[in-house]
């Protein structure tokens, strides 16, 4: 099963047998690294914001690279989650030509004490496996420019203009088209269906599949849980319209160099450390909403002050602040 929002996701979970982990990852490092689609690659092509285990790096080969063994902190609350979640970045280009990089901020519904990052969600209505040592994935298509390319694969990931910090509802799958009072919300779904044997591919897609209906496809039978990202982008700074684009369009573009908001996409790396992910599942742990507390007695968390701490040393090292002429990597805007 596939939930659109938090609020409908915790009203799932108060009537049936499931599990909705919520918890905050504070940023871990703004950098042009893609160990998945680019791995070795440094700079990577596109700038990325990545959140989670201090171990990232360009390469993280499972083979040589355990996550849990090799990181020393992580940035997100569960002590046990040395994960890494990533995606592009958010620019605002002004109507000068002129980019500037637009910052994450934390989760306004009980995590405005983080530095950033975005939050994650595990969620489940049943039983689920946990996903294996060295799994990985991604979803989306950073080549995409149109909604139907977008519908025709991938139908869970979108934009919420943020009147209010509360506002759910009214997502679009291309940006907003005008100013977002309160910033704006990305929320992107990963698939909930598993092959069983390969814990990652070579378009890292191929192994994983979303439900048709409410059943995994005889491909893909292994249901796991969902994982969810929503990210805070504070677009406030650049609400004034004087500023934007003569022809009234959007000003927002992807560090991929996407100005419709269709290419949007996401990577995972799992790395939870032993069976926690799989204790919390069966247990069906849950997150209150407006606080930052984990209800799980199998899991161990810490603080949002002690995971904004956790950050991971920059292996690029260019200047993403200011104004810029042009994108990171001098990626194209299209």
């Amino acid at each position: 099963m596939l939930w659109r929002s938090f609020p409908l996701a915790a009203a799932i979970a108060s009537s049936v047998n499931a599990a909705t982990l919520r918890f905050s990852c504070s940023q871990l490092i703004v950098e042009r690294l893609d160990p998945l689609v680019n791995p070795g690659m440094n700079p990577s092509p596109h700038l990325h914001q990545v959140v989670g285990g201090n171990a990232f790096n360009a390469t993280m080969d499972p083979s040589i690279h355990d996550l849990p063994t090799t990181a020393t902190c992580t940035s997100c609350t569960p002590t046990e989650d040395f994960s890494n979640y990533w995606t592009a970045v958010l620019f605002f280009r002004a109507r000068n030509g002129t980019l500037h990089r637009v910052n994450t901020f934390g989760n306004e519904l009980g995590y405005t004490g983080a530095n950033g990052g975005q939050t994650v969600y595990y969620l489940s209505s049943g039983k689920v496996t946990a996903f294996k040592p060295g799994f990985r994935m991604t979803v989306g298509d950073p080549n995409f420019r149109t909604a139907q390319e977008l519908n025709a694969k991938y139908k869970y990931m979108d934009y919420t203009c943020l009147q209010t910090s509360m506002t759910r509802g009214g997502q679009t799958l291309n940006f907003p088209t005008g100013p977002c009072p309160a910033g704006i919300m990305v929320s992107i779904r990963f698939p909930t269906c598993w092959d069983g044997t390969n814990v990652d591919t070579p378009d890292h897609q191929s192994h994983v599949a979303y439900p048709v209906g409410n059943a995994c496809p005889a491909s893909h039978p292994v249901t796991v849980p969902q994982v969810f990202y929503e990210t805070y982008w504070d677009t406030r700074p650049f609400n004034d319209r004087s500023q934007w684009p003569a022809d009234g369009s959007q000003p927002f573009v992807w560090s991929f160099g996407d100005k419709t908001g269709y290419g949007l996409h996401g990577d995972y790396v799992f790395g939870w450390k032993g069976d926690a992910l799989q204790r919390a599942m069966d247990t069906n742990c849950n997150s209150d909403l407006f606080a930052n507390r984990i209800n799980c007695n199998t899991l161990q968390t810490q603080s949002l002050d002690q995971a904004n701490k956790c950050v991971a040393q920059d292996a690029v090292k260019e200047n993403l602040d200011g104004w810029l002429t042009e994108l990171p990597g001098g990626m194209p805007i299209a």
